[in-house]
């Protein structure tokens, strides 16, 4: 479980600490791959939590997500739609439900510890 909270805590130190520019063109693929990753992330926290994760998993899920997210923003500027929205609907979705289950997984182990 340490390992993508470490990657994701080293993506931002390092985006923090740089100056790199991200051209007006390129924000909406940036931001569905931001959000992909994100929802892969948080993912792997629940699988872990729930004693169902797998390496092999979460590392195709992370670039499953990030290059079908990324394909589909780039058919909807392609067709002249904004189709990267159904990306950020779904995986919206996603985070917030896998956020729900980690809270309430959290929230269980923390009242069964305290009842012991």
């Amino acid at each position: 479980m340490w390992l993508p909270l470490l990657g994701l805590i080293l993506g931002v130190i390092l985006g923090l600490l740089t100056d790199i520019k991200i051209p007006e063109e390129y924000s909406n693929y940036l931001s569905i791959a931001v959000l992909a990753s994100l929802d892969t992330l948080f993912g792997g926290i629940r699988a872990h939590l729930q004693n169902i994760y797998d390496e092999k998993v979460f590392v195709s899920g992370f670039f499953f997500n990030i290059i079908l997210a990324a394909s589909l923003a780039f058919l909807g500027v392609h067709l002249g739609v904004d189709l990267y929205l159904a990306a950020v609907f779904a995986f919206g979705v996603r985070l917030f439900q896998n956020i729900a289950v980690i809270r309430r997984l959290l929230l269980t182990k923390w009242s069964s510890n305290r009842e012991n």
